[in-house]
C-alpha cells in the first residue's frame, strides 16, 4: 500500500483564510470543502462542482466525511443538478477517499482517475470532459504523486492545480525534479486562476506557479551555499566529512519553529537527491552529504 507523503509531514504552519463550507466562486464553480481541516489538510480538502447545467462534474471527494455528503446533497438539490462524473487529482486518502460514500448515494455515478483503481474509469493525458458551462483538459503533472493530474477549464482559461500548487503555503513531492518540471509545463499552460486542492482560490495562477519554482531554486541555493565549507554557519560542523540533512536544516530553517525541521528535513533531501543526479554532491558514511568539484560548474 502506497503511503501518502502528505500524511507524513505537515506543511509549514500559515495562518489561515477562513473559508465557508460551501461557496460559489464564479457562474460554474462551486467550492465544497472536505470538512476534514487539519495540519496537513489546512481548511480541508477542496472539491469543486463544475458546470451551468443539469449535469455537473466533480473534482475530488475529500475523506468521504458526512458533513462533506450532506454539503454536496444540498448543493446539487439547491442547483437542480447531478453528477455527470468525478475527476480524481491523485491517489491520496484526502482526494479520493470519500468515493465510496459517494457512490452510496450516488450509485451510477462514473469515476475517473489517472492510473485506475477498480471499478474506476482512465484518465489519460489531454482527455477533455464537457458539461455545460465546463470544459475541462486533464494534463499529467507527476511529482506530488507519479499519478497526479491538472484540469484546464477553457471557459477561464483557468486551471485547478491539485496538490501541486496550494492556496496557501507550499506543497510536498515525491520527486522534485519531476515536481519542478510539472511546474513548469503548468506555468506554461495556466492563463489565469488557480483552483487549489487546498486552500483559497488563487487571482493570479501564472504568478503563483512562477512563485513556487523561485522558491525551489532559493532552496536549492541554500542547500549548496551551506555546504560550501568557507560558507558553514557551523564552525564543529565544517570540519565533519560533510552534512546529514538535519544540520542543515538548522541553518537553513532556523527562523522556523524547531517542532517544523523533521518536516523540513525531508524536502532538504529531495534537493540533495536532485543534486546528487546532477553529480553535484555525494553522500559518504550513509548519511553525510559534500559537494562535488561539479558542483562549481
Amino acid at each position: 500500500m502506497r503511503r501518502s507523503p502528505s500524511l507524513l509531514r505537515p506543511r509549514m504552519a500559515v495562518q489561515l483564510a477562513q473559508l465557508p463550507e460551501v461557496e460559489r466562486l464564479s457562474p460554474a464553480c462551486i467550492r465544497i470543502l472536505g470538512g476534514n481541516p487539519g495540519k496537513f489538510t489546512l481548511q480541508g480538502t477542496n472539491t469543486y462542482l463544475l458546470g451551468t447545467g443539469p449535469n455537473r462534474l466533480l473534482i475530488d471527494t475529500g475523506e468521504g466525511r458526512l458533513s462533506w455528503i450532506a454539503a454536496l446533497r444540498r448543493t446539487l438539490h439547491e442547483e437542480r443538478a447531478s453528477i455527470a462524473g468525478v475527476l480524481i487529482t491523485h491517489w491520496h486518502h484526502d482526494h479520493q477517499g470519500g468515493i465510496r460514500q459517494l457512490l452510496e448515494v450516488w450509485p451510477n455515478t462514473k469515476v475517473y482517475k489517472h492510473q485506475p483503481e477498480t471499478g474506476q474509469l482512465e484518465i489519460v493525458d489531454g482527455q477533455k470532459f464537457t458539461v455545460p458551462g465546463a470544459s475541462l483538459t486533464a494534463v499529467h503533472t507527476p511529482g506530488h504523486t507519479d499519478d497526479h493530474l491538472v484540469f484546464l477549464w477553457d471557459e477561464e482559461y483557468a486551471m485547478f492545480t491539485g496538490d501541486n500548487v496550494l492556496g496557501q503555503g507550499t506543497a510536498v513531492f515525491e520527486d522534485l525534479a519531476t515536481y519542478l518540471g510539472s511546474l513548469e509545463k503548468m506555468r506554461s499552460l495556466c492563463k489565469g486562476r488557480a483552483y487549489p486542492g487546498h486552500g483559497p482560490v488563487l487571482a493570479d495562477g501564472p504568478g503563483k506557479i512562477a512563485e513556487y519554482i523561485r522558491h525551489r531554486q532559493q532552496r536549492e541555493e541554500q542547500v549548496i551555499h551551506t555546504l560550501r565549507p568557507k560558507n558553514s554557519a557551523f564552525g564543529a560542523v565544517s570540519k565533519k566529512k560533510g552534512w546529514t540533512p538535519m544540520e542543515l536544516v538548522k541553518v537553513i530553517y532556523q527562523d522556523v519553529p524547531e517542532n517544523l525541521h523533521q518536516a523540513a528535513a525531508g524536502g532538504v533531501v529531495q534537493i540533495l537527491r536532485k543534486l546528487q543526479d546532477e553529480g553535484k554532491v555525494a553522500v559518504e558514511g550513509g548519511d553525510r552529504w559534500r559537494l562535488t568539484d561539479r558542483s562549481a560548474l
